[in-house]
């Protein structure tokens, strides 16, 4: 009767822990950010996941190479204090294109042409046309 009712505890134990480890606790990792870029040509919107990939325009999310998540992960720690502040730089008459970035602390909104006075803002417009080159396999 002992043996019976270990091997019942160790059967459901085995079943718990199969379920658990199957389903991966359900944990996901949190956004990086989401860079939206509108004005000449299409619309771009990439989201940037910590674990890895990247979702560009709605489409199923795809994987991100480990040196673009590393530089995803080193703009979203230069841009937390624009963000916090919701930084905001109103379009000039030489506009191209205008950007948005929601990080989990706010958002920031700005021109192309404000990059050269902010250089962190200089690196969110690299990062968005090397991600969406290389990817998602968009233009630039």
């Amino acid at each position: 009767m002992k043996d019976r009712r270990v091997m019942v505890t160790l059967a459901a134990t085995v079943a718990v822990l199969a379920g658990v480890v199957g389903c991966g606790l359900g944990i996901q990792s949190p956004d990086l950010f989401v860079i939206t870029r509108t004005g000449q040509g299409e619309t771009t919107v990439l989201l940037i996941n910590d674990g890895g990939s990247i979702r560009c325009n709605d489409r199923a999310p795809r994987p991100l190479a480990e040196p673009l998540l590393l530089r995803a992960r080193d703009l979203a720690t230069a841009l937390a204090s624009d963000a916090k502040a919701h930084l905001q730089i109103a379009p000039g008459p030489r506009t191209a294109f205008r950007y948005k970035i929601k990080l989990q602390d706010g958002t920031i909104s700005f021109p192309d042409t404000a990059a050269a006075r902010h250089s962190e803002l200089a690196q969110a417009e690299l990062f968005t046309v090397q991600v969406a080159r290389q990817g998602c396999g968009l233009p630039g």
